[in-house]
């Protein structure tokens, strides 16, 4: 699960933030709807988020978090994303890195009576990171770019907060995994499971 971020104001998220604001879809979006730049990321924000261009080149566009269904989609299980309808054809083709600081988490803790409570809310990220790039989808939905997150089993240094976490890769992977012509599943054994985590203020 991943329902919420946060974007610091660093030198790296900088230039992505700068890259994003010279899109002319940012026109398009404020509109209807505020594009965020820092600070806390919630779903429908509209957000900067790296993917190809048409010529296949790595670029920038505010994209809306969420896909319209009959509820809000904000997450993808990596292990069905490539069969479940609604995500396949974006697996295999609409590959986007949603650049973050960090990712918030819940604790959700078991109570005597057998019921999940939701505890503290904590900050995690790679261990030695300065930029969290999480994976995603994206498509296109009236004109527009929204995206999900892509989900994984966590790793053992959180498995304690949640059953699941996003699915993150190093930096130097971000142009192949968006890439089309990339198989994903191929990338899927370096995913970064070795976090870092602070119960956020």
């Amino acid at each position: 699960m991943c329902c919420r971020y946060w974007t610091e104001e660093s030198p790296e998220l900088r230039a992505i933030v700068e890259e994003m604001n010279r899109s002319p879809l940012v026109r398009r979006w404020q509109n209807t709807t505020a594009v965020r730049s820092y600070g806390e990321i919630r779903p429908t924000d509209v957000v900067p988020v790296i993917a190809p261009s048409r010529t296949g080149a790595r670029a920038v566009y505010p994209m809306k978090w969420g896909y319209t269904g009959k509820s809000l989609l904000m997450n993808a299980r990596v292990e069905t994303a490539a069969v479940k309808p609604t995500f396949r054809e974006d697996w295999a083709r609409h590959r986007c890195i949603v650049p973050a600081s960090w990712y918030f988490e819940w604790e959700h803790r078991l109570g005597n009576d057998g019921k999940k409570y939701t505890g503290d809310k904590y900050m995690i990220q790679p261990r030695d990171a300065v930029v969290t790039w999480l994976c995603g989808l994206y498509r296109i939905e009236n004109g527009l770019p929204v995206f999900v997150i892509l989900t994984r089993e966590p790793g053992e240094e959180i498995r304690f907060l949640h059953d699941r976490m996003p699915l993150i890769l190093p930096g130097d992977l971000v142009d192949a995994w968006i890439r089309p012509d990339t198989k994903p599943e191929e990338l899927l054994p370096y995913a970064l499971t070795d976090m870092v985590f602070e119960k956020a203020g």
